[in-house]
């Protein structure tokens, strides 16, 4: 019965605080406690969890892994009470900040130009916008939608899609001149062909041989992080690069990059998918209209 007046709640907001500004008398200061007050709060907490939540042989604050898991968790059941709480205020209207990951190239060429329309639309939404294209954890980075391009992985997340498109291979003008237009496979092979310095699904370049399809491996001299890196270095001469066609149309349009080779195109498509955690079949309001935005409003098809 005396587990019912604990205010875990509480508890779970002074120690997020604690991890957050890095020590215990900033997070008393913040929540008009004293140092040592916010020092019993942790011990209880961890009395009752029967787990170490912080090691407390070094001056800084430093969690255990038990320590990492509970903050991560706490920080994303308090930030749904938050929401909970302002839909309640508010009618249900969505409020409230959303975490999205996409690849540079997504950002860039689909998302930042969608914003104004967004964010005229919901004026108490706010946005963080993380690019890489690497695969995050979603929980541990506290991502609310990924964007994933390519063959996704069996997980526990949901997916949902918004696309695809063509791919192209391209080259710049100046790099052309100097280096000469690939008519042919054998053509293709002399040049430098730039890539990508991650894990891939396809490692290579899907062209048609005689026909059929093979995998032409990169030239590996030059490799970037980021499919938006890539682009900038076609642009600038360096090589060339197979690209998703909705990352080029304006480039091509404008002359700054040439397609080559269109014969040699498999017709292979990338797909483009926004992942989310379920969580019970329910989502938060802020969640559900940047799905359902992306869904209407992302054009990826050329």
């Amino acid at each position: 019965m005396a587990r019912q007046h604990i205010n875990r709640s509480g508890e779970m907001a002074v120690f997020v605080r604690a991890v957050e500004l890095g020590g215990f008398s900033a997070a008393a200061r913040e929540c008009g406690m004293t140092p040592s007050a916010v020092s019993k709060l942790v011990q209880r907490l961890e009395e009752r969890l029967g787990v170490r939540l912080i090691n407390r042989s070094t001056r800084q604050l430093q969690l255990t892994p038990e320590g990492c898991a509970f903050h991560e968790r706490a920080a994303s059941i308090l930030a749904d009470i938050d929401d909970a709480e302002r839909q309640a205020a508010a009618g249900d209207t969505p409020a409230g900040r959303v975490r999205l990951n996409a690849s540079a190239s997504f950002a860039t060429h689909v998302l930042m130009p969608l914003l104004p329309d967004l964010l005229g639309s919901f004026p108490e939404l706010a946005v963080d916008i993380i690019q890489t294209d690497a695969v995050v954890d979603l929980m541990a980075e506290r991502v609310d939608i990924a964007i994933r391009a390519g063959p996704l992985k069996s997980s526990t997340l949901i997916a949902r899609k918004l696309g695809s498109t063509s791919m192209t291979i391209v080259g710049a003008p100046s790099y052309l001149e100097c280096q000469g237009k690939p008519e042919s496979l054998d053509d293709l092979r002399t040049h430098n062909r730039l890539s990508l310095n991650y894990a891939r699904a396809v490692d290579g370049w899907p062209v048609l041989e005689n026909g059929l399809p093979v995998q032409l491996p990169p030239s590996e001299r030059v490799r970037v992080s980021d499919g938006e890196g890539l682009r900038r270095l076609a642009l600038a001469g360096v090589g060339l690069a197979r690209m998703a066609t909705f990352t080029v149309r304006g480039d091509i349009d404008a002359g700054r990059l040439v397609p080559v080779v269109e014969h040699l195109n498999p017709g292979d498509r990338e797909t483009f998918h926004a992942v989310f955690q379920g969580q019970g079949g329910t989502l938060p309001s802020r969640v559900r209209v940047m799905l359902d935005f992306l869904a209407a409003r992302a054009r990826l098809s050329d």
